[in-house]
């Protein structure tokens, strides 16, 4: 099926990012659609976590603008065009829709598993706790981790923890979910159990954008590969196009050292 414009998700035209006087992205415009993973690649440096940070709002941007199921994400537009600082309510409001896996796993060191995942489904959503329970026993089972509800993240090997995180995200019943790197704070023999359920929830039509080094994810997973260059997207396309016949030659430089 081909995508239209109702079944874009996430929609960034012209963004515009900088720290000062350095400038990290400098125009960027992607669409996700709906059930589509697109998987941000490039060298260290291009800009892609400060992209996808851009998207969920944890980085306010300077340029362009960042919309979520066709809603302004951090901003309203004014009767005369112009786009101003949106109510911090309404930002937390739209931030709901959008979950993230950082590259550190984020849990609270003093809770269970299980009270990580409720936290925010009780606390921000107002959802009641026994059926937040009920959802976060459901959501362990589906990472695998059932057994280990009551554990405290120190428990955890560093995988088993970012599928706790994976799960916590999930809680939240987002629209899509985007993912940092998340597997690069990981020990090499965890990295495929994390990797296994972001495949799992592509193959059941989670939206995802997901920023990451780990090139066979990239390959097989992703419907879409985009490649940023010192905050510039340089290309995009199907997996099988952009590693195997990658137009840009700074696409073929970054390829030719990670592969």
């Amino acid at each position: 099926m081909i995508p239209t414009a109702k079944d874009v998700v996430i929609q960034a035209r012209d963004v515009h990012k900088a720290f000062g006087e350095l400038e990290i992205l400098k125009g960027v415009s992607l669409d996700v659609h709906k059930g589509e993973v697109v998987v941000l690649i490039g060298a260290s440096g291009s800009g892609k976590t400060t992209f996808i940070r851009c998207i969920n709002l944890l980085e306010d941007i300077q340029g362009g603008s960042i919309r979520v199921n066709g809603e302004l994400m951090g901003y309203r537009e004014r009767a005369d065009g112009k786009l101003v600082r949106d109510s911090e309510s309404n930002i937390a409001r739209r931030r709901r829709d959008i979950g993230m896996v950082f590259q550190r796993f984020n849990l609270f060191p003093h809770m269970t598993v299980l009270e990580n995942i409720i936290e925010a489904p009780v606390q921000v959503l107002g959802v009641p706790r026994g059926e937040a329970l009920e959802l976060a026993r459901r959501l362990l089972a589906r990472v695998r981790l059932a057994d280990k509800a009551e554990h405290y993240p120190a428990q955890l090997s560093g995988g088993q923890q970012q599928r706790v995180a994976i799960a916590r995200a999930l809680a939240m019943k987002p629209q899509a979910m985007l993912f940092d790197e998340p597997t690069s704070a990981l020990d090499p023999e965890t990295v495929g159990e994390v990797l296994q359920v972001m495949k799992e929830l592509a193959e059941e039509g989670m939206t995802m954008v997901v920023v990451t080094h780990e090139m066979g994810f990239a390959r097989e997973v992703a419907d879409r590969v985009v490649v940023l260059h010192q905050g510039e997207l340089i290309e995009e396309g199907p997996p099988a196009q952009v590693f195997g016949n990658p137009h840009h030659p700074r696409t073929r430089e970054f390829l030719s050292r990670v592969l």
